[in-house]
């Protein structure tokens, strides 16, 4: 009989579910630590959330969530917006003007994963940085050079440096908050603003024991993300102080993502940040089937946090493969990726692990 299953799409590069004939048990799906579900919990406070108009009189629950998250991070103020996307590119356009310059870590997601927005709604110049610190992070050295200094009216200028903490497409590589404190010094010396892409700072704060503002501080504006690890279903949040929060209020309404009735997906946030404790067990499973799959003979680096890259001779086709056996995983910077979530248990990893045998890297 059919059953749920995953099919590769080749012309566009990622696996999609689909009903297949296969002898296989469910799809353990491993594409990202977004396609994690609300529990029946989150799903009851969705619905019993205290709700208002968020763009005419502030939604009472959306305002508790963004108090919240400001003061997890050591911020004034903060904003809800749909994705990581909106957040990163409304903190863009908040500090750069038309053809300033910018620098950030080579494969960072507001170079290459968010659809040109950093170019074409924040009009920024990107400059790639490269991976001299280890894996997702420069060197200061690195970012003073590239900073340069003042010159002729005629030249480039560079006005902000975007870090991202944990490095996405580096396998959730992590920089603890000496490397950020000398990231920002470097910065500041050199008259750059500063953003952190902190999609998952939740993640680099639970690898590295230490609260999330450790991490997230002296920055000019962070986003964070809920609906990747921690389980919401939607939504990020923009951290800053009250000023560029007003702002950046404003540029939401602009791009479209004012919301009315918000306290319903914040009510799902709220419940999401009492999850962070529980990033470890995805670390531990992430260490698990990094272990396994070195047994098995693929060239897997040691995971800091829930993200594997398996180095292979055609990502594509081992994706493929992977799919056929009921894996669901992608290809990202060359690599294959895995990410280990709260929706995939040690018993789930242990039985993807089971199924790898007939598979080649």
């Amino acid at each position: 009989m059919p059953v749920l299953g995953v099919v590769f799409d080749r012309k566009r590069g990622f696996c999609s579910c689909g009903i297949v004939k296969t002898m296989h048990h469910a799809t353990i799906d491993l594409r990202s630590d977004t396609v994690t579900r609300p529990d029946a919990a989150m799903r009851a406070a969705m619905a019993d959330a205290e709700v208002g108009d968020d763009v005419l009189d502030h939604d009472p629950t959306m305002a508790a969530l963004e108090e919240r998250v400001a003061s997890m991070l050591g911020y004034d103020a903060a904003l809800w917006v749909p994705s990581g996307t909106m957040s990163n590119v409304i903190a863009l356009m908040i500090h750069l003007r038309r053809g300033d310059a910018f620098l950030a870590p080579e494969h960072a997601h507001v170079l290459g994963s968010e659809l040109g927005t950093a170019a074409w709604l924040a009009q920024g110049m990107p400059q790639v940085l490269p991976h001299d610190a280890g894996p997702g992070r420069p060197t200061a050295a690195t970012v003073r050079a590239a900073a340069g200094g003042p010159g002729p009216y005629f030249t480039l200028n560079t006005q902000l440096l975007c870090l991202e903490n944990t490095h996405n497409f580096a396998g959730g590589a992590v920089f603890d908050a000496q490397e950020w404190n000398e990231l920002l010094g470097a910065a500041r010396e050199s008259g750059l603003l500063v953003h952190l892409d902190g999609a998952r700072v939740w993640n680099a704060a639970a690898a590295l024991g230490v609260e999330p503002g450790v991490l997230t501080r002296g920055a000019d504006t962070v986003s964070v993300c809920l609906s990747k690890g921690l389980g919401a279903p939607v939504g990020s949040v923009l951290v800053s102080d009250a000023a560029r929060i007003t702002e950046a209020r404003r540029i939401r309404k602009m791009l479209g993502g004012g919301v009315r009735q918000g306290g319903v997906l914040a009510a799902a946030g709220l419940l999401a940040l009492d999850n962070v404790d529980s990033l470890a067990q995805d670390h531990s499973n992430a260490r698990l089937l990094a272990d396994g799959l070195r047994e098995r003979g693929w060239d897997v680096a040691e995971p800091q946090t829930n993200i594997v890259l398996a180095t292979v001779p055609d990502p594509a086709a081992s994706v493929a493969e992977l799919a056929a056996s009921g894996i669901a995983a992608v290809t990202v910077a060359g690599k294959v990726r895995f990410v280990t979530h709260r929706d995939v248990s040690e018993a789930d990893v242990r039985e993807a692990l089971a199924r790898l045998s007939p598979v080649r890297a």
